[in-house]
């Protein structure tokens, strides 16, 4: 399997994101399995076939507000819960449009292309009660917005039965997604020494940051680019992954987004 130019039109929309980043000064660093692939093959994981990107909220924010009027000449759409009416997802997605994807088990009415995901880190509360209240927030309001905007694991003749939204519903969906966002910022003023994305796919504790980890960066490369990352990474890929050096068995190694993928009318997957 090719994974080439998937990677390629990943890298592009990376390279303008991070222009974007430079001009305006926004703080950004790898995370999850682009950081694993940045330290371990200086680039992609070979089989990897998606880019993780973690961001402070307050620089995450100004991103959402800059991106979208400097990239409206271009093919590059940024999906954002705000954006698209129809996108049920809490962080944003920056999206090749002239790309055509299916992705694994997602099924839905919201823009695609091949993206890059951009996460936003919020402070997170000290106490273990006070962090689950705040995850079952979370987990209410992603189920609620998921199922309204039908969301499906497969494509069938019965799932096309879908009725589209009314004004009046999107207003209603618009409503949770507003709501979501509080939750995932109440704690954002409160001064707290630890930061996470909580849109994490990883337990609860695996991708927490302290501040220092999430502000002291360092350039490394990744690809043809020089990106950041945190300085730490050691410590933050040892929680993620253990001997994070070691390769996965074989039967491991594949990618895990993408089901159909057509570049400039050519199948690749």
């Amino acid at each position: 399997m090719n994974l080439k130019p998937i990677q390629q039109a990943e890298l592009n929309l990376f390279e303008t994101f991070i222009m974007i980043c430079n001009q305006y000064s926004l703080h950004y660093f790898l995370i999850g399995g682009s950081l694993l692939g940045a330290i371990r093959h200086q680039g992609f994981i070979p089989w990897d076939d998606d880019l993780d990107i973690g961001m402070a909220r307050e620089d995450y924010n100004k991103f959402l507000k800059l991106a979208p009027v400097l990239i409206s000449h271009s093919a590059y759409f940024l999906q954002t819960p705000f954006t698209d009416k129809n996108y049920a997802m809490s962080y944003a997605k920056l999206i090749d449009l002239d790309t055509e994807i299916q992705e694994k088990n997602i099924y839905n009415n919201a823009k695609s292309g091949i993206f890059i995901d951009i996460f936003p880190f919020d402070a997170i509360p000290e106490k273990s009660s006070e962090q689950t209240a705040q995850m079952a927030k979370i987990k209410f309001y992603d189920s609620s917005i998921i199922v309204r905007l039908g969301y499906r694991l497969t494509d069938s003749a019965l799932n096309r039965l879908f009725k589209p939204l009314t004004t009046r519903q999107y207003g209603d969906v618009r409503e949770l997604k507003h709501k979501r966002d509080e939750v995932f910022q109440q704690y954002n003023q409160d001064n707290l020494p630890e930061y996470k994305n909580l849109a994490s796919q990883y337990k609860y504790d695996k991708e927490i940051m302290s501040v220092e980890e999430m502000t002291n960066l360092t350039s490394h490369p990744f690809a043809h680019l020089n990106v950041m990352i945190p300085a730490n990474y050691d410590a933050i890929l040892s929680r993620l992954y253990g001997n994070y050096m070691a390769l996965p068995p074989e039967g491991d190694r594949s990618p895990k987004h993408y089901t159909e993928v057509i570049i400039n009318g050519k199948e690749i997957l």
